[in-house]
């Protein structure tokens, strides 16, 4: 296993590759958990995650959680765990109005902010940032100044990131009150995190809906205001980008990614690939 933890003033970047680890109870501090290869399995809250290559969640600095890895394949993972006063002063910064900020930039109370937690995909800007600051690591860079600059931008991609999935889909919920919406966009995240950990699996509908404590066609219509597709459409795009993934980083049959990432027939699966990404798989790879 290698292992290594640099520190950039209060906030802490880890690098792991590993077969098999632990972590137990880590909490106290904001942190983004992303996977590069393979797949770790996390609790907290009560719930059950796994996150799989390319994808990356967040957590609030209270929350307790754990992660373990146990694979045939090497997981290479990356952890930023963020200082609280860091992330607090970032969102009072972009928050506050410019005179606050110039007449009397410290002596206002500045609240910690707390996310909506869930998986999302690790592309775009984010992770352009995130693999020139683990590259800088990797050739032993220590430049705080510069290291704590990559941070700052990791914590705009994610505001980014937050604003067009969590932000806009709650409003586009229908319904009057500010604090429905963001319970329901809550549950809905929590249904979302639980098709994604399980994507390779034969998941039913009814499974789904009770994870997010909501009736079936509660859950079906809001899920489509959320995300502009059904439960069905959002879990086929996930296999279908997993199968992208494994077409491009390993050298397994199609046949066999068929099966790994959860479908039963190759020839409908051809089909979706095709039809989503004007390309057959064969000419992909």
């Amino acid at each position: 296993m290698n292992y290594q933890r640099t520190p950039v003033n209060k906030n802490e970047v880890i690098i792991e590759s590993a077969y098999d680890s632990f972590h137990p109870e880590i909490s106290g501090r904001y942190a983004i958990d992303m996977i590069f290869s393979g797949s770790a399995d996390y609790t907290a809250a009560n719930r059950d995650l796994t996150l799989f290559s390319e994808n990356f969640i967040f957590f609030n600095q209270q929350t307790t959680y754990t992660k373990r890895i146990n694979s045939p394949v090497k997981v290479r993972s990356m952890s930023i765990l963020f200082d609280p006063e860091f992330v607090s002063d970032f969102d009072y910064s972009r928050r506050a109005k410019d005179s606050l900020l110039l007449d009397d930039p410290e002596n206002h109370k500045k609240e910690a902010p707390v996310f909506v937690e869930a998986i999302y995909p690790l592309q775009g800007n984010l992770k352009f940032n995130l693999l020139h600051l683990k590259k800088h690591i990797d050739h032993g860079n220590t430049d705080s100044l510069m290291l704590s600059s990559y941070l700052e931008h990791c914590l705009i991609n994610y505001y980014e990131i937050y604003h067009s999935e969590v932000t806009s889909r709650e409003a586009s919920l229908k319904f009057l009150s500010h604090t429905t919406k963001s319970e329901i966009l809550r549950r809905l995240s929590i249904a979302r995190d639980y098709i994604i950990s399980n994507y390779n699996k034969n998941i039913c509908l009814d499974d789904i809906a009770r994870i997010a404590c909501l009736s079936v066609n509660h859950f079906l219509r809001t899920f489509k205001q959320a995300y502009q597709q059904s439960p069905h459409q959002f879990l086929t795009s996930i296999r279908l980008q997993q199968a992208k993934y494994f077409l491009r980083n390993t050298d397994y049959p199609i046949n066999e990614i068929v099966d790994i990432v959860g479908f039963e027939c190759p020839s409908s699966f051809i089909r979706l690939f095709r039809n989503s990404f004007q390309v057959t798989p064969g000419r992909y790879r």
